[in-house]
């Protein structure tokens, strides 16, 4: 397997094209710390973009959803997805409003879903669920046959994909700008959990180890973010 993807006319970025990274280490870093994607598809000539929790399985991302839903049937159908994951790490603030901006790193995944069945959605369901919060597949009941008839389980590979990630302070100002004297800079942001609320019928019971304390998927420190505000990977 090659450490690069191949960048194609639909995953070659145009726009600020030093923000891309077509290496696979990057794309599934940013995969593996996402838990909603949002899914795209053309039914009719009419696009449809639902988000979902998703999770990587090595080369593919794994989804699912209802039987009854008309995206995930399209999908099975064999329609064209397109499928994104952005994390924000920090709003850019500038000395004009145009040049306000977002830190962030996103992925787009271009290809053609494959729906699972059995025992391999079955694998595919708790790779989600472990995917999302680590430990906790452990802790709730697999999948049973019911639940496989009522639970549509896909994969998507991870092949025509591309990443763009921003980082570091808003752009340098004009000299009109400069010569008054305005804050510019950033604002890192972070995804923080409470503390967990158990549901009617779990209460009295310990929290579980899975989510005490919970951590964001593919982030081993939650709080790392760099003091320049850049976000978890530093300045590019």
């Amino acid at each position: 397997m090659a450490d690069d993807l191949h960048p194609t006319a639909n995953t070659t970025i145009r726009r600020k094209p030093e923000r891309g990274h077509s290496d696979r280490a990057t794309v599934h870093a940013i995969l593996d710390e996402a838990f909603v994607a949002h899914v795209g598809i053309a039914v009719d000539g009419q696009p449809f973009v639902l988000p979902m929790a998703c999770g990587r399985d090595g080369d593919r991302l794994v989804l699912h959803g209802s039987v009854a839903s008309r995206l995930l049937r399209g999908l099975d159908h064999g329609l064209p997805v397109c499928v994104t994951v952005t994390l924000v790490d920090g709003l850019v603030l500038a000395h004009a409003h145009r040049n306000h901006s977002l830190n962030y790193r996103s992925v787009v995944v271009l290809g053609t879903a494959t729906r699972l069945r059995g025992d391999a959605a079955k694998t595919a369901l708790e790779r989600i669920v472990e995917h999302i919060v680590p430990g906790r597949a452990r802790e709730a009941r697999p999948a049973n046959d019911q639940d496989l008839r009522d639970t549509m389980v896909l994969t998507v590979p991870i092949e025509e994909a591309s990443a763009k990630v921003r980082t570091g302070g808003p752009t340098a100002p004009s000299a009109e700008d400069r010569a008054v004297p305005r804050w510019a800079g950033v604002v890192p942001l972070r995804l923080h959990a409470g503390f967990p609320v158990p549901s009617d019928d779990s209460r009295g019971l310990a929290v579980p180890r899975s989510v005490s304390p919970w951590t964001r998927p593919g982030r081993t420190d939650p709080a790392a973010v760099s003091p320049e505000g850049a976000g978890p990977t530093g300045r590019r």
